[in-house]
């Protein structure tokens, strides 16, 4: 059965699946940096210096001027509907535990200081969105008066020309992030390919997606990739052969990652994906 959309344009109603889909983009990668923060606090400090990094450069880059541009472009769309005002009021608010979090998270010494830090803000961000997908949104889009679809695009022209924090990319270097730009100069080895179990999967990062909502499933797969640093790998865990996934994965990143598999079902397929 399709999912009933109540907007008064088809253009808003685009718009309205549109914002969902990169909420859930946002969301899915932010869960993917925590969970692998969480795991390599304990498995491999070394590693989880650099996702402690690689999470603070993605709230610089992505998380905190989502919530600027939503604030100069939704918000006060939003806050001349009567019924929305005084919920826009509470996400401004929550807007400013975002951002206290997140400056929390670049002030941790380190990252088994950060991890509270991290999950609370995991949790307030889902639960923000999710009032901002049930209720803002389709409000917004409902209005006749309203164009759901150009607010969006002065939000996306805002995020295009806004600059992230003021502290400098350089502070937080991202291995994962800047993957793109480092394809040349590969390991050698087997790849992962053969079957040789070549890694300690015990000291590995495990990311059990079965139990993640399927709208941010690969979102999270790739916000955890994004946070393995050159050279270590993280297992996934599936409900089932992800090779759609892998797909993706490989277009999004060509010949970053390999891949082999651990275990073929049924109840679970587990695979190792090594950042080369």
């Amino acid at each position: 059965m399709s999912e009933l959309i109540l907007a008064s344009t088809p253009e808003d109603a685009t718009a309205l699946h549109t914002a969902e889909a990169h909420h859930a983009g946002l969301a899915g990668e932010l869960a993917g940096r925590v969970k692998m923060l969480l795991t390599a606090v304990d498995r491999d400090p070394g590693a989880a210096e650099k996702i402690h990094a690689g999470l603070v450069a993605f709230c610089d880059r992505s998380l905190l001027p989502h919530a600027a541009a939503e604030e100069a472009a939704l918000y006060p769309a939003a806050r001349r509907i009567p019924e929305a005002r005084l919920l826009v009021e509470s996400l401004i608010g929550e807007h400013r535990c975002l951002t206290t979090l997140v400056r929390a998270l670049r002030a941790a010494p380190g990252p088994a200081d950060a991890a509270a830090d991290a999950r609370a803000l995991q949790v307030l961000f889902e639960e923000h969105l999710a009032k901002e997908n049930g209720l803002v949104l389709p409000l917004l889009a409902m209005k006749p008066d309203v164009s759901l679809a150009q607010l969006l695009v002065t939000m996306h022209h805002l995020l295009a020309n806004e600059p992230t924090t003021d502290e400098p990319r350089d502070a937080h270097h991202e291995e994962g992030h800047d993957m793109d730009e480092q394809r040349t100069g590969e390991r050698g080895g087997c790849g992962g390919v053969c079957g040789c179990g070549g890694g300690r999967e015990d000291d590995e990062p495990q990311l059990d997606v079965r139990d993640v909502p399927h709208a941010i499933r690969h979102a999270t797969v790739f916000g955890a990739l994004d946070a393995v640093p050159s050279g270590t790998a993280m297992v996934l865990v599936a409900p089932h052969d992800p090779l759609p996934l892998l797909a993706q994965i490989e277009e999004r990143s060509p010949g970053v990652f390999s891949v082999e598999y651990l275990e073929r079902g049924p109840a679970a397929w587990r695979l190792r994906l090594s950042h080369r």
